[in-house]
């Protein structure tokens, strides 16, 4: 049977991200605040500080950047989109944790998942826009 300790112990919020075409599971726990990224260090995983500033943009929104560590597997992509999966993570991982905190995430644009993705190819072209050139003689 488990003492009232270990239960503590065992919290954790979860939350799903998905960007272009990355995906983040983002789990919190009550901790001093440390981030890590597919097990490694955010500032290791994305050395541009503008990633690591939109990955911590819900945290710092809703004054809990010191209150959970942030454990975060994601893959796919690239680093831009794998930074925005990471965010709508956390900000969903946030709103199971406290369910008041949804005005705050939505107004800043946190919870909605951007729909823009790679346009597919066409066939008998070169790419999705570009077209052969017209010749009309």
């Amino acid at each position: 049977m488990a003492t009232a300790a270990q239960s503590v112990a065992n919290i954790q919020w979860y939350g799903t991200g998905r960007r272009k075409s990355a995906a983040a599971r983002v789990y919190l726990r009550p901790g001093p605040g440390a981030i890590t990224v597919n097990r490694t260090v955010i500032e290791v995983y994305f050395p541009n500080r503008m990633l690591q500033m939109i990955v911590r943009q819900p945290l710092v929104l809703t004054e809990t950047i010191g209150t959970f560590d942030v454990l975060v597997n994601v893959e796919g992509g690239g680093p831009s989109g794998q930074a925005g999966a990471v965010r709508l993570g956390v900000a969903r991982a946030l709103l199971s944790f406290n369910g008041e905190l949804r005005g705050k995430l939505r107004g800043e644009g946190l919870l909605t998942r951007d729909p823009r993705s790679k346009e597919r190819k066409k066939y008998g072209q070169k790419g999705a826009r570009k077209r052969f050139q017209f010749s009309k003689r």
